[in-house]
């Protein structure tokens, strides 16, 4: 099978995607219009398509708009889409327009009385507002632009062509077969009927939810019952373009040392046999819980193709997370114009952490701009075997996995291995990449050798390195603090009740722990209005913080490493503890 044929048949079956489903109501009721339905259908089936076409090259490929963002063409499309709407639910309202009974020049009038009459151009401004929605949601169409059309614009403009005619002839099909069913039922041709005002209401609600970003939210669900996508990845390894020759030689370092030849020589076929030789593919995503930092359009590894992306699995209120945060962002902000994409994969340790609005503030708190995806199930940390928070997978353009690193640290040669995929991307399209200096050089990385006490966790289902009372117990029991400690323990003071991942103080409640290290840290919840907790330290009171919402809260932050004692005195109710951390 072809390159071409994949094509076309992705363009069919981007008609069934779940991000183009919500639409072809907007695209039949379109072309309403009596006994030449099948002619306004084609029309705006056609603007479709060349719009399609157009914005692929406008916006794909040349430099001019790519700094345009997203959400311009968002309001594009949604304000024609909210003009067509209005004319559709008030018929008259031209006649009612300053200046309407003046003239028949204009192209104002000429707009608005062809969404009024549903006349050739009105037809054409519908089918072209809808075009920029239909080029987000096909993998083969991703891999076009990124693989075949930079090195071939030949093959790049006839496997895009082929997808397009594969998109309309389907759409023009359905629209053709829905007018029909109108026409029978015999409510299509009345220019102020209930079923024009119905389209209209329609087209004003698709419009508000493409300018809003709920359109992408409202198609997610319908992904978990068919994903066009999966059927596309299977035919795409099996109808790999043809060899196809690229100016520039990989550069020196490209990351993939035994495919440098091939990449000299444009033979992609052999680079991702060389590839699948080496490295393993990266899983999908699998049904995330929710899209945060995507306007919430629903975002897969396929959707990525031809970017070089670095899958984070990370959870908020883990402070090892945490301190690899601005690495990440560092990143991102120098790279994702040469083709890199930051993908936080959320997979929460704690209950508070399947909260949206949680996981929304803590990327508000820690500047956090890159895709970020809500694991809640842990399906996709599952899916890739992880075990670790952080643990950082490097994909490359083609899908491999390249590089992967458990736990903070090794950020130069994380770093090194985004630098090779990005120069063997840019070598693959003929370009030069600009790599230096590297992006996190001026970020001063945590020192941890003087770390010597374990993560503690207060909750039965994890408190073995409690002191006293009973481990692993759910329920209520009431603690007294020991006169001598042992290191390394945690000791409770007063009434506390015990649930698998956390434990609740009462007022009056104390805690105490002798640790090693430079900082430590809290994870708690408190009351909506704050519960106060004085910190000790050696004897001496250090601070009060007030613990409300569910994160980690910092204690104590010492200038060097050394061994303290830890104490804690509940001043209020509310406080619910899940972990001692450590820097």
């Amino acid at each position: 099978m072809t390159f071409a044929a994949v094509s076309f048949l992705a363009g069919v079956l981007t008609v069934l995607s779940p991000c183009v489903l919500p639409l072809l109501p907007v695209i039949v009721g379109g072309s309403v219009a009596g006994e030449r339905s099948w002619r306004r259908a084609a029309t705006v089936v056609a603007a479709l398509g060349i719009s399609v076409f157009a914005f692929t090259f406008l916006l794909k490929v040349s430099t001019a708009f790519v700094a345009v963002p997203e959400s311009v063409w968002e309001w594009l499309s949604g304000g024609i889409l909210f003009l067509v709407g209005i004319f559709f639910v008030f018929p008259n309202l031209y006649d009612l327009l300053p200046g309407a009974a003046r003239g028949n020049a204009g192209a104002t009038r000429l707009m608005s009385r062809g969404f009024m009459r549903q006349s050739f151009w009105g037809d054409i401004v519908v089918g072209a507002a809808l075009g920029p929605v239909f080029t987000t949601c096909s993998p083969t169409y991703f891999v076009v632009l990124a693989t075949v059309l930079p090195v071939s614009l030949a093959a790049g403009v006839g496997d895009i062509a082929a997808y397009t005619l594969g998109l309309c002839l389907f759409l023009l099909l359905i629209s053709i077969l829905g007018q029909r069913a109108l026409e029978r039922l015999g409510v299509a041709a009345d220019p102020r009927g209930w079923l024009r005002r119905a389209i209209g209401a329609l087209f004003l609600l698709i419009a508000a939810m493409i300018v809003t970003g709920t359109l992408a939210r409202a198609e997610a669900p319908l992904y978990s019952i068919f994903d066009e996508t999966k059927i596309e990845e299977r035919l795409l390894p099996a109808a790999a373009p043809a060899p196809l020759a690229s100016s520039t030689p990989a550069g020196e370092g490209s990351g993939v040392a035994s495919t440098a030849n091939a990449s000299s020589t444009g033979d992609v076929a052999a680079i991702i046999a060389a590839k699948t030789a080496k490295y393993p593919k990266a899983p999908e995503l699998v049904s995330p819980d929710a899209y945060l930092n995507t306007g919430g359009k629903p975002i897969t590894l396929a959707s990525l193709r031809g970017k070089v992306v670095l899958v984070d699995f990370w959870t908020y209120s883990c402070i090892n997370c945490q301190r690899t945060l601005p690495y990440l962002a560092a990143w991102y902000a120098k790279y994702k114009d040469q083709g890199l994409v930051v993908l936080g994969v959320h997979t929460p340790e704690f209950a508070f952490e399947h909260l949206e609005s949680n996981v929304a503030a803590a990327l508000k708190q820690f500047g956090i701009t890159y895709p970020v995806v809500l694991d809640n199930e842990d399906q996709t940390w599952a899916a890739y075997g992880n075990q670790f928070w952080p643990h950082e997978y490097l994909i490359d353009e083609d899908g491999f996995i390249v590089h992967d690193h458990i736990g903070e640290g090794g950020y130069s040669e994380t770093e090194a291995a985004i630098q090779a995929a990005l120069a063997e991307r840019a070598a693959r399209a003929g370009q030069a990449a600009s790599l230096s200096p590297a992006a996190a050089a001026g970020i001063p990385e945590a020192d941890l050798s003087g770390i010597g006490s374990p993560e503690t966790y207060f909750g039965a289902a994890r408190n073995e390195f409690l002191g006293n009372g009973a481990q692993g117990q759910e329920g209520p029991q009431t603690l007294a603090i020991p006169a001598a400690v042992a290191p390394n323990t945690l000791y409770l003071g007063g009434a506390w009740d015990f649930a698998k991942e956390y434990a609740t103080a009462a007022p009056g409640a104390t805690v105490v722990y002798e640790y090693q290290a430079t900082k430590i840290y809290l994870v708690a919840s408190g009351a909506a209005a704050g519960t106060p907790v004085e910190v000790w330290q050696d004897g001496a009171r250090v601070k009060t913080i007030t613990v409300s919402a569910s994160k980690l809260y910092t204690l104590v932050e010492n200038a060097s490493a050394g061994t303290h004692t830890l104490k804690l005195i509940v001043k209020g109710a509310g406080l619910a503890a899940y972990t001692l951390d450590f820097g």
